[in-house]
């Protein structure tokens, strides 16, 4: 029997942050019922598709999503009711089509991925297969290095540290599993030397610790003392990544570093920072270290930084195959995040993918801070073969779900799987 979708809910349900968020269950006519749950940014790129919310000030402080949830069922559902569930590029480019917008604003892109992901679930139930075999095939068993956010500051933390995301990258771990036993045990090192220094050992959104530290460098210390005290090299074993997310303290065309009270600094200045972090510390990926809309100034941080470390753009291209493209030609980084709800469907963030591929960039599958259970871009990860996640840190059930997948899916390869440190690769092609 030809698989056949039958039905398609959606709910309102809690994110990480317990903010509303979409919940879509896609039912086949075999009774494969499968659901998918969409994550919610809190540092987003303004030309990222539309997150649809109610803004009704009387329900979750505006932040509802029944509009959403009901685009699901009275628009997106009626119209998909019947199509093989196989035909995701086809289901993806009829919802397009239904919101008539060049950014998902109508029935929202968290409707829209709901739907897609859900789909393309049940179509690989429908077909025997695990997710990232369905979306992969059977050659792309590249099992990512963790990208670990171990400590936060900026818009994901209360705290006086301006850049967002310090991350440990466990380069020299020869398995997925060894490599999350480094970033764990490095974890724990860091919290006993937060105490015994008498900062905080809260959290902030994604896991990592949102201590009041002296300044932004005292961070890459504090991390590189947590590596050694848990028996690790830094930069053989375990290097670092950075996210400032600079467009949080961008601001009347320059870089305010007011939380750590360093001033403001222009693009050149900002580079020039990080250069002398790389030449300090063992750096091997910088995320938007400048802002969005700063274009020029990133082919600068690029042609400066991007021989050395990956230079990795989220919110100067959210995942749009076009931001993507016009990067490549102007050379503006040599590495993209991928996030699937900058985009709003598998099929465009397939495509912004294979735009990357093809420029031999890096780029790296992307959880964000409000997240849900759902386990789709630990598959997705292994399916699109990059080598590279980012899914937070070790201490919050929401982001241990996805390292907690990719367990089993290295388990479900055995000798087949492949771990490989990603940072091997020439960063001067294609600069």
């Amino acid at each position: 029997m030809k698989p056949e979708i039958s039905s398609i809910e959606a709910l309102e349900i809690l994110d990480s942050r317990g903010n509303p968020t979409i919940r879509v269950t896609v039912t086949l006519n075999n009774d494969i019922s499968v659901s998918a749950s969409v994550p919610s940014g809190a540092s987003t790129g303004e030309h990222e598709a539309v997150e649809l919310r109610d803004k009704d000030k009387k329900r979750y402080r505006g932040k509802g999503v029944l509009r959403a949830v009901a685009n699901v069922n009275n628009v997106i559902a009626p119209e998909l009711l019947g199509m093989n569930p196989h035909s995701q590029s086809e289901i993806d480019k009829l919802m397009i089509e239904l919101d008539q917008t060049n950014n998902k604003g109508r029935l929202g892109a968290n409707a829209i991925l709901g739907v897609s992901m859900a789909v393309a679930r049940a179509a690989a139930q429908s077909s025997h297969l695990p997710l990232y075999v369905y979306l992969g095939g059977l050659t792309n068993n590249k099992i990512p290095v963790p990208m670990m956010n171990i400590l936060n500051g900026g818009k994901h933390a209360d705290n006086s540290v301006d850049f967002q995301e310090f991350m440990i990258m466990p380069i020299g771990a020869p398995t997925f599993r060894e490599a999350l036993r480094y970033c764990a045990e490095t974890f724990h090192s860091l919290r006993e030397i937060l105490q015994k220094k008498g900062y905080s050992t809260n959290v902030g959104d994604e896991g990592g610790f949102a201590p009041n530290l002296k300044s932004n460098e005292e961070a890459c210390e504090v991390i590189l003392d947590a590596i050694q005290a848990a028996g690790y090299k830094p930069g053989e074993d375990i290097a670092l990544a950075l996210d400032p997310a600079a467009s949080s303290f961008f601001e009347g065309g320059a870089y305010d570093l007011v939380k750590s009270r360093q001033g403001k600094k222009t693009s050149s200045e900002m580079t020039s920072l990080y250069k002398t972090w790389i030449e300090k510390y063992p750096i091997v990926s910088i995320e938007d270290g400048l802002a969005e809309n700063d274009w020029e100034g990133f082919r600068e941080h690029t042609a400066v930084l991007g021989e050395k470390i990956q230079i990795v753009g989220d919110d100067i291209y959210v995942t749009n195959p076009k931001f993507i493209t016009r990067g490549i030609d102007e050379k503006t980084s040599n590495a993209v995040l991928i996030k699937l709800n900058q985009i709003g469907t598998l099929t465009e963030t397939i495509d912004a993918i294979n735009i990357a591929q093809k420029a031999d960039w890096g780029y790296v599958i992307s959880h964000r801070s409000g997240e849900t259970e759902d386990t789709f871009i630990a598959d997705f990860a292994v399916a699109m073969n990059g080598g590279q996640i980012k899914t937070g840190s070790v201490c919050r059930s929401e982001r241990i779900a996805k390292y907690n997948r990719l367990l089993e899916i290295e388990s479900e390869l055995g000798t087949r799987a492949v771990f490989e440190n990603p940072f091997k690769r020439d960063f001067s092609r294609g600069n």
